[in-house]
């Protein structure tokens, strides 16, 4: 059974250190504990990781929180090219560990009561998870190594990042408890369709015409009730959900411009190049420029 973290981010997380792990050769991570709690993000490969006697295979896409003071080593040799973000951080003191019935009730109260929200301070986190939105957070991954190592005259700065990709990370898991008991029809319909479009956002042929099809809807109703429903059309979602895949790529590949573009669904690098300055102010190029101080390393 899955555990959750609770702890309060009303004052930043401290960053201590972190990077991204590149490995060309057969990777054991080292036997130890440490005061510090370390997240570790995977990127390539698997890493066989066992933490106070519980054994994990984090894979692209997953984060594994190893908490402080807490034996934790390899269990199995990775394989060459195993790649992976590690951060250690200092929680703070007031760090409580959940079962998945408390977390569910925490998530359904914030969920259900809009005055909770705004006075709550608090975040929620499995201790081992992979986030649906998994773009979002290797964004913030590179946010935070860059900033690590940009000699800020603030040395907040990474910590403020770092709470940023706790909070990330806590919003994506609440929204994974949503109770289909307590949803109304309505919240079932608009949760299913989010889900295609998210599964389907980088297929080029993607249109508002073809969701209305996989739903057996008709197109205007379509429409209307999305943007009802989120405040937005159906189009400028997709284009939301395409560049956040392009930022990802951006700062964590080479790749040039255009097959960037064409890796999201966009065919014409021009139109993309458009579409990217009208949403994020500036070009897909001077947005990889700003994130490029991100340090290869062992842990």
């Amino acid at each position: 059974m899955t555990e959750y973290l609770k702890m309060n981010v009303s004052s930043p997380i401290e960053f201590v250190i972190g990077g991204k792990l590149i490995s060309t050769e057969p990777f054991t991570h080292m036997k130890r504990t440490m005061p510090l709690c370390e997240i570790i993000i995977g990127i390539n490969g698997i890493l066989y990781m066992e933490c106070n006697g519980i054994e994990y295979e984090v894979k692209p896409g997953d984060v594994l929180f190893v908490l402080p003071n807490q034996l934790h080593l390899g269990y199995r040799e990775c394989q060459a090219g195993l790649s992976f973000y590690w951060f250690h951080v200092l929680l703070p003191d007031d760090l409580t560990i959940m079962d998945e019935m408390s977390m569910g009730n925490q998530a359904r109260i914030l969920q259900s009561n809009p005055y909770a929200k705004e006075s709550n301070h608090s975040i929620l986190l499995p201790i081992y998870s992979t986030p649906k939105r998994i773009d979002r957070i290797n964004i913030l991954c590179n946010q935070i190594l860059d900033v690590a190592h940009a000699n800020y005259f603030n040395r907040y700065a990474a910590g403020y990042l770092t709470t940023s990709l706790l909070i990330e990370l806590s919003e994506q898991t609440i929204t994974h408890f949503q109770d289909p008991f307590n949803s109304s029809y309505s919240d079932s319909k608009l949760v299913k369709i989010l889900e295609w479009i998210r599964v389907n956002a980088l297929d080029s042929h993607i249109s508002t015409n073809s969701i209305a099809k996989a739903f057996n809807y008709n197109r205007d109703y379509l429409s209307r009730f999305f943007k009802t429903s989120t405040g937005m059309n159906v189009q400028e979602y997709i284009h939301i959900l395409k560049l956040s895949k392009a930022k990802d790529l951006l700062i964590s590949t080479n790749m040039n411009i255009g097959k960037i573009a064409h890796l999201i669904g966009i065919n014409d690098e021009r139109y993309f190049m458009r579409l990217f300055k009208k949403y994020e102010k500036v070009t897909p190029t001077q947005y990889r420029q700003a994130y490029h101080r991100i340090p290869l390393n062992r842990e």
